[in-house]
């Protein structure tokens, strides 16, 4: 952007300190707009606001700041910046049309902010007649910078098909994140930050053998979160690139869309750690019980992971905790576990225990007395509560069956 003349200069640093402060609401203007007039922004927005909502006051506050700059012969116009909403946008799905008019109607929204402003002062300002031309100017060669960016990534997700997408995630996983080079030629042709803090997402396939998530790197893009997803061992497997989330965020994100058992690993730092961030997210989804739709962290499953991961271990603690109970006959068996998950689950109250299984308290006193018997071991024992609940674990009888009332 060319500075203006003096007078022209003078008038717009005047103007300035006002116009800033109208940032927030030509924000929420612009978003306004684009929500009634604009259905794939409006399904982007609906999915990631925070994301959109940041990026567009960003690109009003680049604008504003260039034009601001050029009054006090100062402007730097990069347009960087534009060809990266134009990478993000092709890879979202918004049509380019629909962005270049996102980006003019912020042309137009700056230009109109900037009259108002100028009308609160009570001037009728011709002097700013001249900045419209430098607006329209810069407005048409940030449209241009960001149609450059968006077939710019149109071009390169053409050329990144499903096999080398696996390819390059197999690799990931079976360790060649901790090589440099990889690492950046992996990140440029997945588009997905590998330097930064990550997650893996396991998700086992639905009972009818279809996937669990339904186009996941689409459903986390339009919440502004980047990942890439393969197959592996006959699971959906999928790297997320946090960014600044701290991980949790994405879990309500996953339960939306999931159809079956979804595990989620611990967060790592680069890719170097991606391969074990896979290990926790396989073995967190496959400690899930068949049929479940559940997404669960690693660290919400630990018990259960250790007991997974140590079958031979799992098998005696189960044997040695819980005794001649598992060779009583099939109805008493049932009816002693779940009043033993009962009681455990009641922190060791009878009395709660019976609420939960709808009868009186002296039939689970009486059970209790029955449990220690064939097991050898006491209700009042710390260890062999304990003992009990890992053992519970690995029978997957977690919780007592639901009775009636």
């Amino acid at each position: 952007m060319q500075p203006f003349r003096p007078e022209v200069s003078a008038r717009l640093a005047e103007l300035a300190p006002l116009l800033l402060d109208q940032l927030d609401d030509m924000t929420d203007r612009m978003i306004d707009v684009l929500v009634r007039t604009e259905p794939s922004y409006r399904d982007a927005l609906a999915h990631g606001e925070e994301e959109m909502r940041a990026t567009t006051r960003a690109n009003l506050a680049r604008g504003l700041h260039t034009l601001i700059g050029a009054a006090s012969g100062s402007a730097r116009t990069s347009l960087r910046d534009a060809r990266d909403v134009g990478r993000r946008r092709a890879s979202q799905g918004i049509p380019l049309e629909a962005v270049l008019r996102a980006y003019r109607l912020g042309g137009q929204v700056t230009w109109e902010a900037l009259l108002e402003v100028s009308r609160g002062t009570n001037r009728h300002d011709t002097l700013l007649l001249e900045v419209a031309g430098s607006v329209w100017r810069t407005n048409d060669a940030e449209c241009a910078a960001v149609a450059e960016g968006y077939r710019e990534e149109q071009r390169r997700l053409a050329g990144v098909d499903d096999g080398a997408r696996q390819q390059l995630l197999d690799a990931l996983l079976d360790g060649r994140g901790g090589d440099p080079a990889f690492v950046r030629t992996a990140a440029d042709l997945l588009a997905v930050p590998l330097d930064g803090r990550l997650v893996a997402v396991v998700a086992l396939p639905c009972p009818d053998g279809f996937p669990s998530l339904e186009s996941p790197t689409a459903a986390l893009l339009k919440r502004g979160v980047r990942s890439v997803w393969g197959t592996r061992n006959g699971t959906q497997v999928g790297i997320v690139a946090l960014g600044s989330l701290s991980g949790c965020e994405v879990m309500p994100w996953l339960r939306a869309m999931t159809a079956g058992p979804v595990g989620v690993s611990a967060v790592v730092e680069g890719a170097a750690a991606a391969g074990a961030a896979y290990r926790l997210a396989d073995t967190a989804a496959r400690t899930l019980p068949e049929g479940s739709t559940s997404v669960v962290t690693i660290d919400e499953r630990l018990p259960e992971a250790l007991l997974r991961n140590s079958p031979e271990i799992s098998s005696r603690l189960v044997g040695q905790s819980l005794g001649g109970l598992l060779e009583l006959p099939d109805d008493e068996r049932a009816v002693l576990l779940d009043t033993l998950a009962a009681f455990l689950a009641s922190d060791g109250s009878p009395t709660h225990a019976a609420d939960a299984l709808y009868c009186h308290r002296n039939t689970v006193m009486h059970r209790l007395r029955r449990i220690e018997s064939v097991t050898g071991r006491k209700v009042t024992d710390p260890r062999s509560r304990l003992l009990w609940q890992l053992a519970l674990l690995g029978t997957e009888h977690r919780r007592p069956a639901k009775r009636s009332a």
